[in-house]
């Protein structure tokens, strides 16, 4: 049987979480609520099987919103546009699921996500579009949400174009 594309993300089951969690935490990342049942997770591999890259995001009690979450890439593949690929691949798989706005939190990475077509959100509204997701939970339990910077914007069909990619 052939390999798959290696840039193609292959959708993470309960037999790959302990590999995604190993690899969000070298990337600094939140791995909470990974296995949830709103959560949708897909990862690349490398030739060895390694994960050098992974995306997905948790879904609104309404079905309206998703959280992007778990957006990493290994050093190995950075700066290769891999990033935006799945950023891109995650907001269409959202969209293609009926969720009509995006949201994230990210300190550090404004810059590639504004490229993306986001804009800076409150963090409250994120928190009650996305009340009972497990990332927004365990960051108000935390108190880390009043640390976060949110980040937003449409995903809806209206923003999906032809090619399958969002456009901004």
């Amino acid at each position: 049987m052939p390999r798959p594309d290696p840039t193609t993300p292959l959708s993470v089951g309960p037999d790959d979480l302990d590999g995604v969690r190993g690899f969000l935490t070298a990337c600094d990342l939140t791995v909470a609520g990974l296995g949830a049942a709103g959560v949708h997770l897909w990862a690349v591999r490398d030739a060895d099987g390694a994960i050098v890259a992974t995306t997905g995001y948790e879904r609104s009690a309404d079905g309206r919103h998703a959280l992007l979450r778990s957006v990493a890439v290994g050093p190995s593949r950075r700066g290769s546009g891999t990033g935006t690929r799945l950023a891109r691949f995650a907001m269409h798989a959202a969209a293609a699921d009926g969720a009509e706005v995006a949201w994230l939190f990210s300190r550090r990475s404004g810059p590639f996500w504004q490229a993306l077509g986001f804009a800076p959100a409150d963090r409250a509204e994120l928190a009650g579009a996305l009340a009972g997701t497990t990332q927004v939970e365990l960051f108000r339990s935390s108190g880390q949400l009043d640390r976060e910077v949110a980040w937003t914007r449409p995903i809806g069909r209206q923003s999906v174009v032809p090619d399958g990619s969002v456009g901004a």
